[in-house]
């Protein structure tokens, strides 16, 4: 396989990613099988960090429209990150990947609250960090703590794990002629409304020039094949920046 194109980068996945085939919770063997892309991802010497969702366990906006204060509810869903982030701690390390978890919301007896350059040293010592509970504050979705902790932590690419292979201009499942976009820029998905990402997030990531690649995380292999080749996937970022980031990969 060719030489990976970063060197630090953020994986966002989904709580709907960690189903399954399932309607709720984990599925573990789903879990140990994107470890194993991890694993894979971190032989090529990237440094690697991730931020899980909760909506296999709980979702805040659902609950919300239940009739709960949005703060509350919210509050649930990222206590729901902690569980699916210590679920992936523990399959990255039954295949052999130091991990650590750091929380939004301080629960010193089951992770490590999150301190940014405890997390950096975590990355330059080849562990990869789980970052749980989003940003900590109601009224933000785990896209948005993507976007925040890729910043943060200096990443070079903020990849998305979704249910397809990039993004398209409509649901395929739903509609067959839907086509794949290869590249799009930050202002293309705000002014479409495309639903890959939250509009804080993206633009948090353009503020800070943090190009996002959406692929399938249910490919397996599929994450080192994104962070090498580029394939399968839609990459967001500004135009202007293409000639820049390739000079960046020419230096890696």
């Amino acid at each position: 396989m060719a030489a990976p194109l970063y060197r630090r980068v953020l994986l966002k996945c989904s709580g709907e990613a960690l189903m399954g085939d399932g309607d709720y919770g984990i599925d573990f063997r789903t879990v140990e099988r994107i470890a194993q892309d991890v694993r894979d991802a971190c032989a090529l010497g990237i440094q690697l960090c991730l931020v899980l969702g909760g909506g296999n366990i709980f979702r805040g906006v659902a609950g919300a429209t239940q009739g709960m204060a949005r703060a509350a509810a919210d509050s649930m869903g990222m206590l729901a990150t902690v569980i699916n982030a210590l679920a992936v701690q523990h399959a990255l390390e039954r295949v052999g990947i130091a991990t650590r978890v750091q929380s939004a919301i301080p629960m010193t007896s089951v992770c490590e609250p999150y301190i940014r350059r405890r997390a950096v040293r975590h990355l330059e010592k080849g562990r990869v960090v789980i970052f749980a509970a989003g940003t900590g504050n109601p009224f933000f979705t785990t896209d948005t703590a993507a976007a925040l902790r890729a910043a943060e932590m200096g990443c070079d690419a903020l990849l998305k794990g979704t249910q397809v292979d990039g993004v398209y201009s409509n649901d395929p499942k739903k509609d067959p002629t839907a086509t794949r976009f290869e590249t799009l820029s930050y202002l293309d998905v705000l002014a479409r409304d495309l639903k890959v990402m939250d509009a804080s997030a993206i633009s948090l990531a353009r503020e800070n020039n943090i190009p996002i690649l959406v692929f399938s995380i249910h490919r397996p292999g599929g994450l080192a094949r994104v962070l090498c080749t580029h394939e399968d996937c839609t990459i967001i970022r500004d135009e202007e920046r293409v000639a820049k980031i390739g000079e960046s990969v020419s230096r890696v």
